[in-house]
């Protein structure tokens, strides 16, 4: 009881990081299946966590770090990592591995319906894990310093360097963390798809066409990068806000260009295409 009590009463301190995982499962149910998509959040949590268990003790991966504890009794702690933050690696992962799949496809487009072919062996490859890993990181370059300065809007302050970095507080080291992390995920992720393709219940996840479904995840993948842009310029931080905003120009940029050179065709074969797989 006193675990959902402080679950529910995590949901309601940081409905933001909910908000979030709902808009994850729902873009991760459409593109990879409702049964992929929770295991990739619990590869995506289990690994996380884990890391953070290892970095706040011996400094691996991310570099040593320390979570002030603030909060403890006001949102659910796995030890002395709180929940949420751990979990908002799943879907920080899985929104880079959207974006990651989208700008590596061949995309077709009707009016603002843009979907792709579920080329498994692509979304599997060593390119799309490679790309994914940057992504996430380019995600932390953006939310990670505006997270120690939790003091300054509601997040708070739950965690800290014990020797700041030159990244705006952030040491390099927690950004090549991020990276294997990352990597640990996605490739996790790619090796179980791998292992269960063709099983019963998993065969056709995936195939149900939905407006939009190619650009889901990476819609939340800006959301979640703009909301950050947001609350940087908020609390004042005007150059890291402009850094920040460079980055998300830049990678608006790049998937504007793919989608621009989306092929054109009409309604019935777009919902043709979103329903197909490339040949294996």
């Amino acid at each position: 009881m006193e675990i959902i009590s402080l679950l529910l009463s995590t949901i309601i301190l940081r409905p933001y990081v909910f908000m979030l995982l709902l808009m994850h499962l729902i873009s991760g149910g459409l593109q990879l299946g409702p049964r992929r998509i929770v295991v990739f959040t619990l590869l995506g949590y289990w690994i996380a966590f884990a890391s953070e268990y290892s970095s706040t003790r011996v400094g691996i991966p991310y570099g040593m770090y320390i979570y002030t504890g603030a909060t403890h009794g006001k949102e659910l702690y796995v030890s002395n990592v709180p929940f949420m933050d751990s979990l908002s690696y799943a879907f920080l992962a899985y929104f880079s591995y959207s974006l990651a799949i989208l700008v590596t496809s061949q995309l077709y487009r009707n009016g603002f319906d843009v979907q792709l072919v579920r080329d498994k062996e692509r979304w599997r490859s060593s390119g799309v894990l490679i790309l994914a890993a940057i992504f996430m990181v380019i995600q932390d370059i953006v939310v990670d310093p505006v997270a120690l300065r939790g003091s300054a809007w509601f997040l708070g302050q739950i965690f800290y360097y014990p020797d700041a970095g030159i990244y705006f507080g952030v040491p390099l080291s927690n950004f090549f963390g991020w990276l294997v992390v990352a990597l640990a995920i996605i490739y996790s992720f790619q090796r179980f798809d791998r292992l269960v393709d063709g099983w019963p219940g998993f065969r056709d996840e995936g195939s149900r066409y939905a407006p939009g479904k190619a650009v889901l995840g990476t819609c939340c993948y800006f959301a979640t990068m703009l909301f950050n842009l947001f609350i940087t310029f908020y609390i004042g931080e005007y150059l890291l806000g402009l850094v920040s905003l460079v980055i998300v120009v830049i990678l608006l940029y790049i998937v504007r260009a793919c989608i621009l050179v989306a092929i054109r065709v009409d309604r019935s074969e777009l919902e043709r295409i979103a329903a197909s797989s490339a040949p294996l």
